[in-house]
């Protein structure tokens, strides 16, 4: 089974959950729907978007995205969401996270 893990950038901020919590009930079990899958491993709507960023789609609504990196074979960080009206920026933010918790992982391991 796949452990997901939400991004928390260095101020504390839970990027992911936040907005999660922001979306309307529908969108939102549609997201949690997708995360169940992921955490069983069903990754079949997932592509790579560069710098070691994936993004899983949800045929749902404006076209909700999960952007997460992969921590090993068994962790998933959780780093952002958006929607296909705006991925250029999405993506870019979720790289940019992802960055961000390499860096900081390899400085807890040093």
């Amino acid at each position: 089974m796949i452990e997901l893990r939400g991004y928390i950038d260095e101020t504390g901020n839970k990027r992911f959950a936040s907005g999660l919590e922001a979306l309307d009930p529908t969108a939102a079990a549609k997201v949690t729907i997708a995360l169940t899958r992921m955490e069983q491993g069903n990754f079949s709507k997932t592509k790579g978007v560069g710098a070691g960023v994936y993004e899983y789609k949800i045929d749902f609504g404006p076209g909700y995205r999960i952007y997460f990196g992969k921590n090993g074979e068994c962790v998933v960080i959780l780093i952002g969401g958006g929607t296909k009206k705006r991925p250029q920026n999405d993506i870019a933010t979720a790289q940019a996270c992802w960055a961000d918790y390499k860096r900081r992982k390899k400085r807890e391991t040093e």
